[in-house]
């Protein structure tokens, strides 16, 4: 079977494109690809060329640009070119030059599809096709292994990611080099791939040559283990899956984890597979692990600061920093408003002189107002909603009440009750917010200083 002839059948086996598609092909003028630009056109695809001028290079990058020119006019092929001042991006942002180099170029292939799509079909996509073949597949295998990576990172480059194919990666360099002496191909190198002191070229060009002095078959070997390990990552989904659905449950914007359960499988991975769809790393797994035996209000934040992953008693409570999105939020001491769903929470520490109690020995507040004695509450609190089980001290009572059958005697509807939120100060629940603070929590003639907190409805 010829390479034509397989390039195509990879695509079709793979669903990688179609005829209809609108193709952008990423092209440097090095001989991946341009083999990638002989090959769509031998198999019949239209494609449009994008390059990028990192100016890295001096007159060679230069040389490369007109290169690409030259070759987009003899495929009649729209052309679009972009310079980038690759250095500077990179001091500013603080990257290596090849960090910035990549950022810049995916950033700006995004660009182009965006505004490809803007005239493009429904029926048909837009893609962006770059040249990797199999050895830089293997190349980033040993990358990410010496770096250190689970088990996604040994099953290589994937060849469809979002708008992006790679229809090359069935295809070693050798026969890269080949079908382009055959077909006549001229093409530029590169004079940086020479040196090793770029991590790739290093492995390419001194790591990988050195083991196949031991097994010669080493390239073969490495393509082998992607296809396993892929094949087992499709197992190890399916059954990380099975177990979320079995350990996570899902109410409104947070996610519940009940503790011992989850520790029960004596497994990190696991762990962190739940954690990691919440922007949590790897490095945070043994702050979860504490976390497991701390107390209730204890929590950790995602490196993004999107969530939390707050300790609630026997549970685990994945919540959103977005408070008014969330159903379980964390009062720090030096808090001075919260935004949540009932609406604004305000937080005041004042001294309790000319605050002590009225004459039915309740403070002088209303509902939208809880005084509180501060020296009998600890922080972090706890904003939450109220739930099946929760009681507490109603002001006045000595005897606790679940806090579904004091709403019923407040004679709330279904959705009140249902909307009720409470605030707790280790584990003990401090106020039915809006409603009634708890009898414990008061404030009496030996209170020194005052917690105020207050409530501003949502309109």
């Amino acid at each position: 079977m010829n390479t034509v002839t397989r390039f195509r059948q990879h695509i079709k086996e793979q669903g990688l494109f179609a005829e209809k598609d609108k193709l952008l092909l990423a092209v440097s003028g090095g001989v991946d690809s341009v083999v990638l630009c002989e090959l769509c056109k031998q198999a019949g695809f239209d494609f449009s060329i994008a390059h990028c001028n990192f100016q890295l290079r001096g007159e060679e990058s230069e040389r490369d640009e007109l290169f690409v020119r030259a070759l987009a006019t003899n495929y009649a092929a729209t052309l679009l070119v972009k310079k980038f001042d690759t250095k500077q991006y990179a001091a500013e942002h603080k990257l290596s030059t090849q960090e910035a180099a990549r950022n810049l170029r995916y950033g700006w292939f995004a660009e182009i599809v965006n505004n490809l799509l803007q005239n493009t079909l429904k029926s048909a996509k837009v893609l962006l096709l770059t040249a990797h073949h199999a050895d830089d597949n293997n190349e980033t295998v040993l990358m990410n292994f010496f770096r250190g990576t689970g088990l996604h990172g040994l099953t290589g480059i994937p060849a469809v990611n979002h708008y992006i194919r790679r229809p090359l990666l069935a295809f070693s360099k050798e026969e890269l080099i080949a079908f382009a002496s055959e077909n006549k191909l001229s093409y530029v190198e590169d004079s940086s791939n020479e040196s090793s002191r770029y991590t790739r070229n290093f492995f390419r060009n001194e790591i990988i040559p050195a083991i196949s002095n031991v097994y010669p078959q080493v390239k073969e070997n490495i393509q082998a283990n992607i296809t396993r390990f892929k094949a087992i990552e499709e197992l190890y989904r399916f059954s990380v899956d099975e177990l979320k659905k079995k350990i996570c449950k899902q109410k409104g914007n947070e996610t519940h984890i009940p503790v011992n359960l989850l520790l029960s499988y004596h497994n990190k991975a696991l762990i962190y597979e739940i954690i990691a769809d919440y922007g949590f790393t790897e490095k945070q797994l043994e702050e979860v692990m504490k976390l497991a035996t701390s107390d209730s209000g204890k929590y950790i934040q995602s490196p993004n600061n999107t969530y939390r992953l707050i300790k609630h008693r026997h549970w685990f409570v994945i919540s959103p920093m977005r408070s008014e999105s969330a159903a379980t939020i964390i009062i720090e001491a030096g808090d001075k408003e919260i935004l949540f769903a009932l609406g604004n929470l305000s937080i005041e520490k004042n001294s309790a002189r000319g605050h002590q109690q009225g004459p039915v020995g309740r403070p002088e507040t209303n509902n939208a107002i809880a005084q509180l004695d501060a020296g009998r509450i600890s922080f972090p609190l706890l904003l939450r909603k109220a739930k099946t089980g929760d009681y507490f001290y109603p002001l006045g009572m000595k005897r606790k009440k679940k806090i579904n059958r004091f709403l019923i005697d407040q004679k709330l509807s279904k959705t009140e009750k249902e909307n009720a939120w409470v605030i707790e100060s280790n584990q003990r629940i401090i106020w039915v917010v809006g409603y009634r603070i708890d009898e414990r929590f008061k404030i009496t003639a030996a209170t020194k200083d005052m917690l105020q907190l207050g409530l501003i409805p949502s309109k």
